[in-house]
């Protein structure tokens, strides 16, 4: 099978297409034909080496973790059976899913939407599933609170925007003047331009922030947040120290992988609850421009390698 590579961390050169062997399919997986693998801010830093003092990887070895497919062959104790159209987020310890074929374990995946195409079916499970996880596992958000999302067009504020606005809470979102039309559509009430607005100069007292940015963002959000409110980062280590100074609580985001959850995001989907936007499609030969594209941080909703 064909698959994207790299043997040593760098630039986006040294991602490879390369022609390996099909993985091995475990007694409770599935081998999946991919059809289209999404592309997010963690495949290119773990590609550079950013995560090297989070994680091991063994190189080399093939990065993405969203993944949309048929399911081609199943293990005995596998949920799921050949035909199956499926998708979701696999575990980032092993192999990704830029490549033709990949091996999933059931609790990975869930049954695709129905109501979208399957390819763009893989635009999902990482990003939305990181919003769900922050807004709600970590930032506890509830209906009557506010939330301020930065990066609210990309990969992740699109979903939590969607999300938060149907938990009931009142949306803020930081973006471009360029996105303000897109993320009042996906439900904010309130859309400051991260360029030409100083959004704590403007905001105080806000329930809860979810920083998917880091740096600078991340540190004149603390102030915007009131007191027994609390703060996550999806993007960067949080300082616990200041958080407790401020009387808030403050987390770093740590995902894990959740087919269960997966199916609930589809039923969204097919209920018309939540929307996906595709900004980009390349073939997966083309994996090094994804990269480069990804990694200029101005990309509204997702990008996708598709296999057909």
């Amino acid at each position: 099978m064909k698959a994207i590579r790299f043997h040593e961390y760098g630039d986006a050169s040294v991602l490879r297409l390369e022609d390996i062997p099909p993985p091995v399919v475990a007694p409770d997986g599935v081998l999946v034909r991919v059809h289209a693998a999404g592309v997010n801010p963690i495949d290119w830093k773990v590609r550079a080496g950013m995560m090297r003092a989070v994680r091991h990887y063994d190189l080399p070895m093939i990065p993405g973790w969203d993944l949309a497919g048929i399911v081609e062959a199943a293990g005995p104790l596998a949920r799921f059976r050949p035909g199956q159209a499926v998708f979701g987020r696999t575990d980032g310890a092993r192999d990704g899913t830029y490549a033709e074929l990949v091996a999933a374990r059931s609790d990975e995946l869930a049954i695709a939407p129905g109501s979208i195409d399957l390819a763009d079916a893989a635009s999902v499970p990482l990003a939305a599933l990181t919003a769900w996880m922050a807004l709600f596992d970590k930032l506890m958000l509830t209906a009557g609170q506010s939330v301020l999302i930065h990066a609210a067009s990309g990969g992740v504020g699109s979903f939590a925007v969607q999300l938060a606005r149907l938990a009931g809470a009142r949306v803020i979102g930081t973006c471009s003047a360029a996105n303000r039309d897109y993320v009042l559509g996906l439900g904010a009430d309130q859309v400051i331009d991260h360029r030409s607005e100083d959004f704590a100069a403007i905001l105080s007292g806000v329930d809860a922030v979810l920083d998917a940015v880091g740096g600078d963002v991340l540190a004149r959000s603390y102030g915007v947040v009131r007191r027994g409110g609390a703060l996550v980062s999806i993007a960067d280590a949080v300082d616990e120290a200041r958080g407790q100074a401020l009387g808030i609580r403050v987390q770093r985001a740590a995902l894990g992988v959740s087919g269960a959850r997966c199916a609930d995001l589809a039923a969204l989907i097919d209920g018309g609850k939540l929307r996906t936007e595709v900004s980009a499609r390349f073939a997966l030969a083309d994996a090094a421009d994804a990269h480069r594209l990804s990694e200029t941080g101005r990309v509204r909703g997702k990008i996708l390698l598709t296999m057909q």
